[in-house]
């Protein structure tokens, strides 16, 4: 920008000059963009305004001042070129009138104005000619100096990849799309066993180890078709010895700037020993360090390959086999010739089905699994193990004589899972170890879902009682004399929420094996008495009994008397109303304890019956000794008292028995009730007899409480 000149002289109108300087300043900012500020502006054109002036007035006239306007308009960016025209234009119409005073006007004011016209569109151009030609100037040294430094950059980088080419200790190897090998470095040479001018004289197909040659090839082609730019992957390669070394192999496309693939570079790393060290601790993890047999991890990844590829028809076998005893071994003779006896046990299954080609695998302790994979039936390989092992087995100077079990499962693929297919071998397995030692047994599916429904009652027994689901229903028990109902016999139902109501046949024995019994036999008694307590409160003179069963677990109880006694003081139920019926072979086997028992309940005034009567053998004189109050005679006897024509001899015989067992009864001086009455000739044969009591569908079956009182109610009772 040129300097401000010198104070504006009397002879030119400051405020003139001001007018028409703000003039210029609006019409500069209304043509174009100005990277002043609008006073910015001003005052700058005011300055070249009054230096316009001042040339146009001087004396000797020249036109250097105009030319320094325009070059000093193209440095503040007033560039333009519309404004450049407006200023022009006001030079030759309205800069004499508005800036110049009157007075004094030069008279060659006409030549003078263009030629300061011409002076301020010369400068202007000049500088917008010279500002141009240095912007060329530094662009074409900025681009000189970025190729230097781009050439620079890619010597650098050739030096630098020669270094790393030549130097790494992993091998480098580069060929063309065809596959020849274009160089290699030292380390790519020495791995392979080659000199660098041999490999330099190879394709790479040549080498491919044979068995991922086709595999290597495909992607190969791929690369150098373009279709992917690099890959990764561990492979075997030859060596020039004809050894096998194993790389992990790094593959990249260098392309032309055009796209089309140029060359391979491939970069290998030897990692033999940490492949061999791979192979080895895989084999640890996936063999059992025992027998050297698959594990079970191994085990289930091949079954899982078999059902993922297997044809939906093609059948699958598993035969699961557990020795016997083999605890007992151990045990006695020590872990030490157990684990000999395991060697040889793994050994013979292993060579017995070697030529079939099946995976035997130990899934662990003394249990091993053999998959049958199609072809031979797995019952015929189950029995194949089975006289594999029963071998006697010399273990150091022990020969030892064993035996297993084996569950054996075969179905079509598509008809299971891995998962459901191994659960199946191992519910068969626990069939075959309770059938006895030395057999298989088979899958049976309805079997299964009968042994899945008892386990999911077991599993409800527990919130069942605490959901107070079971319910008592009585059956009537009536003097065959009188047809007087004297009694009824408590019989416990489980109303499930999904299955129904559930008969005692269904989940007494499970209550049994999971010692559920005596909580649920607890609340068998109390309920009992406290429904017997309201018939006897409202029928006194019925004199109604309730007949309670006892569990062998709670006759053996210690705390079964003072759980009875508490039952009958909570209720107020009269002991001589309550009956306690024990199973013959619960009585028989009373001895001790339980038998103290026995006799402290018959103190506290309950009546104690033996039920099911003739089912089991019996010590006469032992039963004599006894606190028994009743006998009831086991069903199977009532049932052959049918007079139905079908078996009269079998007829006669059962109606002997049952003839003998009352007078036995009444000759220990005990009540005698015949149970499973369901006819009226039943009833009057028993009658006949003289059997005091019966119990049956003939009498009425079980019913809820209700159905007893209104009974009670009706007088039906008698």
């Amino acid at each position: 920008m040129a300097a401000v000149p010198e104070p504006i002289g009397a002879d030119v109108g400051r405020g003139g000059a001001q007018g028409y300087a703000a003039d210029w300043a609006r019409a500069v900012r209304r043509l174009g963009f100005v990277p002043l500020s609008a006073a910015e502006t001003e005052r700058l054109l005011l300055v070249h305004t009054v230096r316009l002036a001042q040339a146009v007035r001087a004396e000797p006239f020249t036109v250097r001042p105009a030319e320094e306007v325009g070059r000093a308009l193209v440095e503040a960016h007033l560039t333009e070129p519309r404004a450049l025209e407006w200023a022009l234009r006001a030079l030759g119409a309205d800069f004499p009138h508005r800036v110049l005073a009157a007075e004094g006007w030069p008279a060659d004011l006409s030549e003078r104005i263009a030629a300061v016209q011409g002076g301020l569109a010369a400068g202007y151009a000049r500088a917008l000619r010279d500002r141009t030609f240095a912007q060329q100037e530094r662009i074409a040294r900025s681009a000189w100096q970025a190729r230097d430094e781009v050439e620079q950059a890619l010597r650098d980088s050739e030096a630098r990849f020669r270094a790393v080419f030549t130097g790494a200790a992993i091998g480098i190897g580069i060929a063309g799309v065809d596959g020849q090998i274009i160089d290699v470095n030292q380390a790519f040479a020495d791995m392979l066993g080659y000199s660098i001018e041999e490999l330099c004289q190879t394709n790479v197909a040549e080498l491919f180890h044979a068995d991922d040659a086709a595999g290597m090839w495909d992607l190969y082609q791929e690369m150098i078709e373009g279709k992917q730019d690099s890959a990764r992957l561990e492979k075997r390669y030859y060596r020039k010895d004809g050894t096998v070394v194993w790389t992990d192999l790094a593959v990249s496309l260098i392309r032309y700037d055009d796209g089309r693939p140029r060359f391979t570079v491939a970069m290998i790393e030897d990692i033999t020993e940490r492949y061999e060290l791979q192979q080895r601790l895989r084999f640890q993890a996936l063999h059992d360090p025992l027998t050297g047999l698959p594990n079970r991890t191994l085990f289930f990844e091949t079954l899982g390959r078999v059902f993922d590829s297997a044809a939906p028809q093609r059948r699958v076998g598993v035969c699961f086999l557990d020795l016997d005893g083999f605890k007992a071994i151990n045990d006695s003779l020590g872990h030490d010739l157990g684990d000999r006896l395991l060697v040889v046990i793994g050994r013979r299954l292993a060579e017995c089905v070697a030529e079939h080609g099946h995976l035997v695998a130990r899934m662990g302790g003394d249990e091993f699994v053999i998959l049958v994979d199609g072809g031979q039936d797995a019952v015929a390989v189950a029995q194949t193990a089975l006289a594999a092992v029963a071998a006697p087995v010399n273990v150091g100077d022990q020969q030892l004589a064993v035996s297993a079990s084996v569950g054996v499962v075969e179905c079509p693929a598509e008809e299971t899972t891995a998962s459901e297919l191994m659960k199946a071998a191992d519910t068969t397995l626990y069939w075959a170890k309770a059938a006895g030692r030395g057999r298989y047994a088979v899958y049976d599916p309805e079997r299964s879902a009968r042994d899945l429904a008892r386990a999911a009652l077991v599993a409800g027994l527990p919130a069942a009682l605490e959901r107070g689901e079971f319910v008592l229903h009585y059956q009537p028990i009536v003097s065959l004399l009188e047809g007087r109902m004297l009694a009824v016999e408590a019989l416990v139902r489980w109303q499930h929420p999904e299955l129904g109501l559930i008969g005692p046949d269904r989940f007494i024995g499970l209550a049994e094996e999971t010692g559920l019994i005596v909580g649920l036999g607890e609340w068998v008694l109390r309920t009992a008495c406290r429904d017997a307590e309201l018939w006897w409160r409202e029928f006194p003179g019925a004199r109604l009994v309730v007949s309670v069963n006892l569990a062998a677990r709670q006759a053996d109880d210690p705390a079964i008397v003072d759980t009875v006694a508490d039952a009958l003081d909570t209720t107020g139920l009269p002991a001589e109303l309550l009956q306690l019926e024990l199973t013959e072979s619960a009585v028989m086997g009373s001895a001790g304890e339980p038998l103290r028992s026995l006799h402290r309940l018959a103190a506290l005034g309950i009546r104690l019956a033996v039920d099911d009567f003739g089912t089991g053998y019996s010590n006469l004189a032992y039963l004599r000794r006894l606190p028994i109050h009743c006998l009831k005679l086991a069903g199977p006897f009532v049932e052959g008292i049918r007079a139905d024509g079908t078996d009269v001899a079998a007829d006669h015989r059962d109606e002997r028995i049952v003839d003998a067992l009352v007078r036995l009864a009444h000759a220990l001086e005990l009540w005698v009730t015949a149970e499973a009455v369901e006819t009226g000739v039943q009833a009057e044969r028993l009658r006949a007899l003289r059997c005091d009591t019966g119990q049956g569908r003939y009498f009425g079956p079980p019913a809820p409480a209700e159905v007893i009182t209104a009974r009670l109610r009706d007088g039906t009772a008698g």
